[in-house]
């Protein structure tokens, strides 16, 4: 079973891309984050042709996650608890052949410090609260998406360069490993534990043809799929395909 997740920017601006890649790469699934539509202007209907089933959380503009599926799939759930306040549509939760996909796109932060830092901080508190209780549920679980921090330094091209960056900073990664240390596996790190590995190139400074990049795109596996891990990949080609996203779609296997 093949899992993949995307940050697409704009689904509907890089709707080739994405079918592009749908249909070359065929993913049992394929989680996706930074729509930036509106739930009506989900490309539903392109979606369905390409062979997949879906669930969205769209917002006008930005943000924006989604859950793709050849099999059967059912939402389980739809935005972060923890803060009714808050009207970002950055998770969606659904099961897929008997586990829990949860898609995020966590806050970008910056600048930081400032009220957008303060904001990815809440928001990774809500997370590591939230995913206890998953991580405790005794069920297969899956929590991938856009986390917006590189957890070490090797995740990062010349980390010196990013040392007051929101995704870099010791308050961001603290966040992260504080959520592994619930007994979460880093899918891509436990398989190539010291190999250079991006998903991100910033569209600047030929920042992908030097493999400039960052990794911030992660699979966390609960206890239950560890020994189920077979494969791990970035589909990097994509990042150099005409009018793609920055990112590139990270994927996994599961026997």
């Amino acid at each position: 079973m093949r899992i993949a997740t995307y940050n697409v920017n704009g689904v509907n601006g890089r709707l080739p891309v994405l079918l592009r890649w749908l249909n070359e790469t065929q993913p049992d699934v394929a989680c996706l984050q930074e729509l930036k539509a509106p739930q009506e202007n989900f490309p539903r209907e392109a979606i369905a042709e390409a062979g997949y089933n879906a669930v969205w959380h769209g917002q006008k503009s930005w943000n924006g996650v989604a859950i793709l599926s050849k099999h059967d799939i059912v939402e389980t759930g739809r935005g972060l608890p923890g803060d009714p306040t808050d009207e970002q549509s950055r998770y969606i939760e659904a099961e897929v052949k008997g586990i829990t996909i949860g898609c995020l796109y966590l806050p970008n932060g910056n600048p930081a410090p400032g009220p957008k830092f303060d904001y990815k901080l809440q928001w990774f508190d809500r997370l590591i609260t939230y995913a206890d209780g998953l991580v405790k549920s005794d069920k297969p679980v899956i929590i991938t998406g856009d986390y917006n921090v590189m957890p070490t330094e090797i995740d990062v091209y010349k980390p010196e360069r990013w040392v007051d960056d929101a995704l870099f900073r010791p308050e961001t990664r603290a966040a992260f490993h504080k959520l592994l240390g619930q007994g979460w596996t880093d899918a891509v790190r436990t398989l190539y534990p010291n190999e250079v590995i991006y998903t991100f190139w910033d569209y600047f400074r030929n920042a992908y043809g030097r493999n400039a990049g960052l990794r911030i795109d992660h699979f966390l596996l609960s206890p239950q799929l560890k020994e189920k891990l077979q494969k791990a990949g970035v589909d990097k080609h994509v990042r150099g395909w005409e009018k793609t996203s920055d990112h590139a779609p990270v994927w996994i296997e599961l026997k």
